[in-house]
């Protein structure tokens, strides 16, 4: 049986961005409100624009926000946000075999744009092929994180999983989708997960796994679970602001038009 802890994290962002010409920017990077992590106070100030929409973001969790607009943009955010998140010992945890997932889970065992999970099948057949269930998983984990190197500024938006496993290096978006690959080659669900996390060294928008396992508590049904193959997320403090395929599908900024990134600073820090 899991066990539920509450820390509370506190949050501090901001960047700005300029456009040429009117575009439309899809955002993410908002505390989500979701049962295990309760949004005690925030604060959201976005510049003037000639439309802004709030959207629901994939899977319900968390919000997109739509800007129709044009000239220079500061973004500044800050919130304090109750973790309660039920912590397993993944080593005890079982693996759900694919006929038996819900139909939230299944899209996450699909090859996506930067995860092409079925390519890596002999791989993980032959070097994890003894594990099954959490057990594999962490070893997924431990593997990844005994040969990447964090390298900050090696890899690229079009670098995939692929690219990474060859290079054996890259930053938090890469060793997750890598995390994501392995574990989906096992026919194992999982997904990109976008998070503020304080143990995240520089402070940033920070990248982990989740992938989905049996529950031991409830016959026949399963559970989402954090892992972080950087081993900077701590899953007791992490906060949610979304989740997606992989990084396509939970950008903290996807612009349709050109524009000038021109600062960010992020600090994250947890108390009890």
């Amino acid at each position: 049986m899991g066990s539920e802890t509450t820390m509370t994290t506190d949050i501090t962002a901001s960047f700005s961005f300029t456009l040429d010409q009117p575009s439309d920017v899809l955002l993410q990077f908002e505390a989500a409100a979701i049962p295990e992590q309760h949004i005690i106070e925030s604060h959201c100030s976005i510049g003037e624009a000639d439309h802004i929409a709030r959207i629901p973001a994939q899977d319900d969790i968390g919000e997109r926000i739509w800007l129709h607009a044009d000239g220079r943009f500061d973004i500044e955010y800050r919130a304090s946000v109750e973790v309660r998140r039920r912590l397993d010992d993944l080593a005890t945890l079982n693996r759900l075999e694919p006929h038996e997932l819900p139909g939230e889970a299944v899209q996450y065992l699909f090859d996506s744009r930067y995860c092409p999970a079925s390519q890596f099948q002999p791989f993980v057949n032959a070097e994890f092929g003894q594990l099954s269930g959490g057990q594999l998983v962490l070893a997924m984990q431990d593997w990844i994180n005994q040969r990447f190197t964090y390298e900050p500024g090696s890899s690229t938006p079009q670098t995939t999983a692929l690219d990474s496993f060859v290079e054996r290096r890259g930053i938090c978006r890469d060793f997750t989708h890598v995390m994501i690959t392995l574990a989906r080659a096992a026919a194992i669900p999982a997904r990109y997960l976008s998070v503020y996390d304080p143990g995240v060294n520089p402070p940033d928008f920070h990248a982990v796994a989740e992938v989905f396992l049996a529950d031991p508590e409830i016959p026949g049904g399963g559970v989402w679970h954090i892992i972080d193959a950087t081993r900077m997320a701590d899953p007791a403090t992490t906060v949610k602001i979304g989740v997606g395929r992989d990084a396509a599908d939970v950008s903290f900024m996807t612009t349709f038009g050109y524009a000038h990134f021109q600062a960010k600073e992020v600090l994250v820090t947890a108390r009890n």
